[in-house]
């Protein structure tokens, strides 16, 4: 049996547990053994790692030791997928540069805060993306520094909120795909809080994102 490890933690304003419990039934439906850890010193566990086809991270503004870093990308590094959504996956681990390098962008703002933004998917062909439409969310709309390696298979276009008027006009990715070795990262920014994923394009996306990810 497949297996998947989903670690949360950080802050809690991301409901990340929440978040987790979302995706926890869809995973097994697809045949995976589903382990939920809240501690990430399962990073440590190199055996445990091994035997992953996916990790779905959902821990936001934490600390991540040098040891933990280094068996999470270890193990994508040598094919463990790796996919998740919005600050549990992209704005984790402020100071640990290699954990961002893998996961091809880190949060820096979202300026206007909860608002009303287009998602539009630019890559109609590929199979996460493939015959889902355009959609709007009501959340927060990440800015982002991005890998210019990436995939991109969905942006959106920044308005210039009023605390960032100099952001007008920019197109975003929020939805994307790479390599980090011989593992997949898949990674959409849409998902501030778990009823954000009421969105039925939104979910469609992540669920085929993990599938796509999973070795």
């Amino acid at each position: 049996m497949k297996k998947a490890l989903m670690v949360w933690g950080g802050w809690d304003g991301h409901e990340p547990q929440q978040c987790a419990q979302v995706f926890e039934p869809f995973l097994k439906a697809q045949g995976f053994d589903v382990e939920i850890s809240d501690s990430l010193d399962v990073y440590l566990d190199e055996e445990k790692l091994k035997s992953l086809s996916l990790i779905v991270p959902v821990v936001t503004m934490s600390t991540l030791s040098g040891e933990q870093e280094a068996g999470l990308a270890g193990a994508v590094q040598n094919g463990v997928g790796l996919a998740g959504w919005h600050g549990g996956m992209c704005d984790s681990f402020r100071n640990n540069t290699t954990y961002q390098f893998m996961t091809g962008g880190q949060f820096v703002a979202h300026p206007g805060n909860i608002m009303d933004y287009v998602v539009n998917i630019s890559d109609h062909d590929d199979e996460i993306t493939k015959g889902i439409p355009d959609f709007t969310m009501h959340s927060e709309q990440y800015y982002m520094h991005t890998d210019p390696g990436n995939q991109v298979l969905a942006t959106t276009r920044v308005p210039g909120a009023s605390d960032a008027p100099w952001t007008k006009g920019v197109v975003m990715p929020v939805v994307w795909k790479k390599a980090w070795g011989e593992g997949k990262v898949f990674f959409a920014s849409p998902g501030h809080v778990a009823s954000d994923f009421n969105v039925p394009e939104l979910k469609e996306i992540v669920q085929r994102g993990m599938l796509w990810a999973a070795r």
